[in-house]
């Protein structure tokens, strides 16, 4: 039978991994918006409109700014997880047909592994690496095509975004900010938006004046897409492992998908299926590898009392640990004895 302890924990855990998993399905949809909404607008262009706007709204909500250090650590995740991700995400997607692109994001996930390891110590699972792979070839099988063309500079640009993703991703749970999860959100998102305004205003025209539609795109992308999403995918760095989160990620190219079906009467193919049934299962995967790399072992009650001093001083002076006077009434505990009542209890 399960202890009531161990499934708080998995309850809590499960609770963590679906409200990370809102972030990445979110953003499957900024295709559909893009593409319907967005189609006279440019990409780094876009992006910038998508951070920059909701990152200040955010700001003017927390009012704080960084201090110290974290000046530059906060340019530094932005750079890694907004302005260069996003400007390399759009060079792969405008050089290399749409399955193509996602297919090289999707490495971001195995990337992670490694990432995390040289960066924060984490084990190198080998299950870790078999989901990866798992929902690497769940990619392929969803958007890619028999004929699709390889393109050297969007390949390049795609591993370059998952990298810098990557690497974002695992020094943004190293660098435990001192600050709100919101205020977090509202410098990475200012940060990556102010660095991607010089290159949208000397690589890319200007945008044409927003109708309607474009404001409700761009409403999207940035209260929603940005602001909620980005908040909900830092709060689970800071809370999961980073294998974990990095396998959310095969969510987006799903949901981008299931919306061209639903929305677009996009046909969906056997392969298509079987890729859902790959990626749902590399994530499963993922979760089953932080398990039972998590899993307590029960420690016998010969090795709790070799490891743990006071509890054999507790047995020996019961009446002075526990702070009990002559007279019969207990004052107050020690932290011995306190020590001491939990590790029996738990034995």
């Amino acid at each position: 039978m399960t202890h009531p302890t161990i499934a708080r924990i998995e309850q809590r855990a499960s609770a963590n991994l679906l409200l990370t998993a809102i972030a990445p399905a979110i953003w499957g949809s900024t295709y559909i918006v893009t593409t319907t909404l967005l189609p006279g607008f440019f990409p780094v262009t876009v992006a910038m409109l998508r951070a920059l706007p909701a990152g200040l709204l955010l700001l003017l909500i927390v009012r704080q700014l960084p201090t110290g250090i974290w000046w530059l650590r906060v340019f530094v995740l932005g750079a890694l997880n907004i302005a260069f991700f996003l400007s390399m995400l759009f060079v792969a997607a405008y050089r290399l047909p749409g399955g193509v692109a996602a297919t090289v994001a999707a490495v971001q996930p195995l990337i992670a592994v490694f990432v995390a390891a040289f960066l924060i110590g984490s084990a190198v699972r080998a299950l870790s690496i078999v989901a990866a792979l798992v929902g690497m070839g769940g990619v392929a099988l969803l958007v890619m095509t028999p004929h699709a063309a390889l393109d050297g500079v969007g390949v390049a640009a795609g591993l370059a975004g998952a990298v810098s993703m990557a690497v974002g991703n695992v020094l943004t749970r190293k660098w435990q900010p001192p600050v709100s999860l919101l205020t977090f959100t509202a410098w990475q998102l200012s940060a990556g938006g102010l660095l991607l305004v010089p290159v949208a205003l000397v690589f890319e025209p200007a945008f044409p004046v927003p109708t309607a539609a474009n404001l409700l795109g761009l409403a999207w992308l940035g209260l929603i897409g940005a602001a909620l999403t980005y908040a909900l995918w830092f709060r689970g760095i800071a809370r999961l492992e980073s294998s974990v989160v990095s396998s959310l990620l095969f969510l987006s190219p799903l949901t981008a998908v299931l919306l061209g079906w639903v929305f677009l009467n996009q046909a969906l193919s056997l392969p298509q299926i079987c890729g859902v049934a790959f990626i749902v299962g590399s994530i499963w995967l993922g979760q089953r590898a932080n398990r039972s790399s998590a899993a307590p072992s029960k420690p016998t009650r010969d090795h709790a009392h070799a490891t743990c001093p006071p509890c054999s001083t507790s047995a020996r002076h019961p009446r002075r640990l526990a702070g009990v006077r002559e007279d019969g009434r207990e004052t107050r505990r020690l932290d011995a004895g306190r020590h001491d009542v939990q590790e029996h209890a738990r034995l």
